[in-house]
């Protein structure tokens, strides 16, 4: 029986979501998934064993318009695109913030000089590396540790990464929801004046979709509570001397990939909210900065 059809009992007894590390297995869950559909916008061979049993019970847990992960597939798919164009514009360096258990060093087409560096808590580093260690990337692949609200560490991390890059792309895929402002805040502040750093690449919500999905999933996000929403949307970055170069609504993708639920098909007749001032709209994007 396909991975995608396959029901396995939900320990509901206690939240399936221990803390924000098994919100990775739930992200790869929805790539095993659009692997599994004959016009996928991605292939990943891997995310079956990344994901795991957890991984799909989560999975089950959203809220019946978007059980089937069109979010989350759109956003791989998305940045999927945005690391391409950014490789062919001369990055020579992609480090990913609270990596997860993302494959993408191993299933896209890269550049084999490129240095792709992953930094996440050690638990899940240890994780990805017995699940993925005998696989080759395609690129120079390395993985280190550190915890991100440690700012003094995070800082000398980022220091270290990007001093023999001279044009690198940060990722912070399906980070900054779980962060407080501050640590938001001095995240911007640190990738702003690191001169290796040309782009940043982060999925943003709007609070009106963070309150929907506390709404429908809460108890289940108990221990990853997702808390950064502004209502300034791509604006609270701009004014920390950020500019949007790529503001892409994962609504309006998921319309445009075929992968937008038959019931939320009539809303495309409406215009997006404005993405500087999302307010209370529910409203997500993929955003790429650079540096104004």
């Amino acid at each position: 029986m396909p991975f995608y059809l396959r029901v396995y009992p939900a320990r509901m007894s206690q939240p399936l979501v221990t803390n924000v590390s098994d919100t990775a297995r739930w992200v790869a869950a929805y790539r095993a998934w659009e692997t599994a559909r004959p016009d996928a916008l991605f292939r990943d061979p891997f995310a079956e064993r990344l994901a795991g049993e957890h991984g799909q019970a989560i999975a089950r847990l959203m809220p019946r318009q978007a059980r089937s992960g069109w979010p989350l597939i759109v956003r791989t798919h998305l940045i999927d695109q945005l690391i391409l164009a950014c490789v062919a514009d001369g990055c020579d360096c992609i480090v990913n913030l609270a990596a997860g258990l993302d494959s993408r060093p191993y299933r896209m087409t890269l550049p084999p000089t490129l240095q792709w560096i992953e930094i996440d808590l050690p638990a899940m580093i240890e994780e990805k590396q017995r699940l993925l260690g005998g696989e080759q990337p395609r690129c120079r692949l390395s993985r280190r540790c550190v915890d991100l609200a440690d700012a003094a560490a995070r800082t000398a991390l980022l220091d270290e990464v990007t001093a023999r890059s001279s044009s690198s792309l940060v990722i912070t895929e399906g980070l900054l929801l779980y962060l407080e402002e501050r640590v938001v805040v001095s995240l911007a502040e640190d990738l702003r004046r690191l001169p290796a750093v040309r782009w940043w690449v982060f999925d943003l919500a709007s609070p009106g979709l963070l309150q929907l999905m506390r709404g429908s999933m809460g108890s289940h996000l108990a221990n990853a509570p997702m808390i950064f929403g502004p209502e300034s949307g791509v604006a609270f970055f701009e004014a920390m001397a950020w500019r949007a170069l790529d503001i892409q609504s994962l609504f309006r993708a998921a319309a445009l990939f075929h992968r937008l639920p038959w019931p939320l098909r009539p809303f495309t007749l409406f215009p997006d909210p404005n993405p500087r001032h999302p307010g209370r709209a529910r409203w997500s994007a993929v955003i790429r900065l650079v540096k104004s």
